[in-house]
């Protein structure tokens, strides 16, 4: 449980825990990908282990326990997927009710995952891909959440600071594992909330804790949900609003929310912008799963995808560690299952004569 083995460097709450066992998640070493693209060290953290199948399980897991520390009774937040099947589990095991205002796209896979819990939740339309309707979300939300005396949890800095936090968590496991090396971290980017708090939890281990490496950590965004990345990459200092048209569940936050802090954070880090294609996210989806066993969303490949852009830009030395940040389970999107693998299923044969048959037929 090493997210709670570091609570006095994110700010736990004392005397408040909320817990169902989250971080300390495997770093899995590549066998096939990294020899592939000239990478002597590339690793994968693997975010789906977390016990709702991403890593905002950390986030809810700080969230949620400051807010019972606080005396709130209810808790009020936005969820395109996973910060919704987060927050509505850890709710869950606080008792406290949980109300979340749904990005129009977000799949149902997640949704169920969020009423499984017991969440309450209301899709509004085109929230998630309308900057300016999604300002305007945010907005109510703070007025409501006044309103009711509720605690307001969003994954990103700007809104609630003391929950992102606990996502840190993620940057002091990799330097544990890892030691006190220069090692690159790509990070895939919505709003920009996991990457800030990766670089800023880097920063801190050196500041506060004396580590002696340094992480050089990458904004990868799709093409789509572009308000960084390029932005980063040009030299400018700040993120642009967009219409978001990324298909990739997860990543459909056209607003600006962390992104300034973003942009400055992965420069001072020595980190770089990446952009990838929704069809690049799909194939290394794909390749993650049957090269390296590795199962996630398609949120969770687009660090990989970051990876293979930088590697062809010969922008990335060989002989370093290189971490993609696998955000979430291969569970978290069924429409991105059936695009990987069809809806045919497994055929039914008629005894194990015809079974024997069908394996030496493909095996040969």
């Amino acid at each position: 449980m090493n997210h709670w083995k570091y609570s006095a460097w994110w700010g736990a709450p004392e005397g408040s825990v909320v817990t169902l066992g989250e971080g300390g998640t495997p770093l899995i070493r590549s066998t096939k990908i990294g020899p592939q693209l000239g990478l002597s060290q590339l690793w994968f953290k693997y975010e789906g282990a977390n016990p709702s199948g991403s890593y905002k399980d950390r986030f809810a897991a700080s969230a949620v326990s400051h807010l019972v520390k606080d005396g709130k009774k209810v808790c009020l937040g936005t969820s395109s997927g996973n910060t919704g099947a987060a927050l509505a589990a850890y709710c869950a095991r606080a008792g406290m009710p949980c109300f979340l205002a749904i990005v129009e796209g977000a799949p149902e896979g997640k949704l169920r995952q969020m009423l499984a819990h017991g969440a309450h939740l209301i899709r509004i339309r085109n929230f998630g891909s309308s900057p300016e309707l999604s300002g305007r979300v945010m907005e109510g939300l703070k007025g409501l959440a006044a309103e009711m005396g509720a605690g307001l949890e969003i994954s990103a800095y700007a809104f609630s600071p003391r929950g992102m936090a606990g996502v840190m968590t993620i940057s002091f496991e990799i330097a544990e594992v890892l030691g006190p090396k220069s090692i690159h971290v790509f990070s895939p980017a919505g709003g920009g909330g996991l990457t800030l708090a990766v670089a800023r939890g880097f920063e801190q281990l050196v500041e506060r804790q004396g580590w002696q490496g340094q992480g050089h950590v990458h904004c990868v965004q799709p093409e789509g949900n572009d308000t960084m990345a390029t932005a980063l990459r040009q030299g400018r200092t700040g993120a642009v609003a967009v219409e978001s048209k990324t298909a990739v569940s997860g990543l459909q936050v056209g607003g600006v929310l962390d992104g300034d802090h973003v942009i400055a954070a992965c420069r001072r880090s020595g980190g770089q912008g990446h952009v990838i294609t929704d069809a690049q996210a799909w194939e290394w989806q794909a390749r993650l799963a049957r090269e390296e066993g590795v199962f996630c969303e398609p949120a969770g490949a687009v660090a990989i995808a970051g990876v293979a852009a930088a590697v062809a830009r010969g922008e990335l030395p060989a002989d370093e560690p290189v971490v993609c940040l696998v955000t979430g389970t291969g569970f978290k999107d069924e429409k991105s299952l059936v695009r990987l693998v069809g809806t045919d299923g497994a055929p039914l044969v008629d005894d194990f004569a015809a079974f024997a048959a069908a394996v030496r037929a493909v095996a040969r």
